[in-house]
């Protein structure tokens, strides 16, 4: 047998394997899992027992063309369905995006640090990462990424609320960057975790999208809806753009079990309000005993908190791991904490007001 292997691109050598949030361990100490974002509750009313009705046909293909979501998203955000385009979760279409728009000798702009999934889609496409770095308040500079813009630059990804840090950007500046992107520049709005936002003065990207061809606004069902698991994403933008997502999107990617679970989700919107009210309540305890206990905490919109600390990041997650929950450290950097169930908080605020102690 040849021990010579297929000849593979050396541009994958170097890209980093996307590392997602550790599971609690089975049968382990760890009871919760506070790593991924993930909302604690179960299915939304109705999704389950429309999930299981689902299930009885998946040996069939799904509708590739998402036409019954899609129907349903052109109601609820009030936008024409050729201007809507889903994926396997807002990453998915952002990696569409990256296909559609760039490739090797072209730039893609993003604050960091952000989500950790841009620079390995972007190099997947070829394009190079220009990584502008965050303020010293862990917001995004968009001075910076006004500046850093080049002929080269085909897309700026805007992570708002930004993950991990959770801190935004509100209209007034964001216009300003917007108004300084040139038109053939796509700007991408990533809104995760919109729904989580009670600034009133953070834009709901889809807005900014109406009046700015350039603007491409992504959401997920993955967060506040708490379909992790289906894989199911959307992406708001003009019929241009659109189209060119739909035609990057791999056939059949999002199953019709997700199709139909995102549906029902979207039906069940007054029960999600309630869930997600619950979660931002528990969110500002968090924060302020947090902040009691001396810890410099960012002004977090998303369902999770950020603590910087350094050489000391690991120290943190492994004291964490060992009271009975997981976080997702950032080595040298710090540690992103969602919001879970109220008993997994109270072991994380332990934690750390006896780490606090010892620094």
């Amino acid at each position: 047998m040849s021990e010579t292997s297929p000849r593979l691109r050396a541009e994958l050598e170097d890209i980093p394997t996307y590392k997602p949030g550790k599971p609690a361990a089975a049968g382990g100490p760890v009871a919760y899992k506070l790593s991924s974002n993930e909302n604690p509750y179960p299915p939304l009313p109705g999704v389950m027992e429309t999930v299981t009705t689902a299930a009885a046909s998946f040996n069939r293909y799904p509708d590739m063309a998402c036409m019954g979501l899609m129907s349903e998203l052109s109601e609820r955000f009030g936008v024409p369905q050729s201007h809507l385009a889903t994926g396997t979760g807002s990453v998915g279409v952002a990696q569409q995006l990256l296909q559609a728009t760039s490739g090797p000798g072209d730039e893609v702009i993003y604050a960091w640090r952000s989500f950790e999934a841009y620079p390995i889609i972007t190099r997947i496409s070829g394009a190079t990462s220009v990584q502008v770095p965050l303020t010293e308040g862990d917001v995004h500079d968009l001075d910076a990424m006004a500046d850093a813009i080049t002929d080269r630059t085909r897309l700026i990804f805007v992570c708002n609320p930004n993950n991990p840090t959770g801190t935004v950007v509100r209209r007034a500046e964001l216009e300003r960057f917007l108004d300084r992107v040139p038109a053939d520049v796509l700007v991408v709005l990533d809104e995760a975790y919109r729904e989580f936002v009670r600034d009133v003065q953070v834009p709901d990207g889809i807005q900014l999208y109406r009046e700015r061809p350039n603007v491409c606004v992504l959401r997920t069902f993955s967060k506040a809806y708490g379909l992790a698991g289906l894989r199911v994403g959307f992406a708001v933008a003009h019929e241009p753009v659109a189209a060119a997502l739909r035609k990057t999107a791999v056939p059949f990617g999002v199953s019709q079990l997700a199709q139909e679970a995102a549906i029902a989700s979207l039906r069940a919107e007054d029960e999600l309000l309630g869930r997600v009210g619950l979660l931002v309540c528990e969110r500002t305890r968090v924060v302020d005993a947090l902040r009691a206990q001396g810890w410099t905490v960012p002004v977090t919109q998303a369902n999770f908190v950020w603590l910087r600390l350094g050489e000391r990041t690991m120290d943190f997650a492994a004291a964490c791991e060992q009271a009975g929950v997981v976080v997702r450290p950032f080595p040298g950097e710090g540690v992103r904490v969602t919001i879970g169930e109220a008993e997994a908080n109270d072991i994380f605020m332990k934690v750390a007001e006896g780490f606090h102690k010892g620094l």
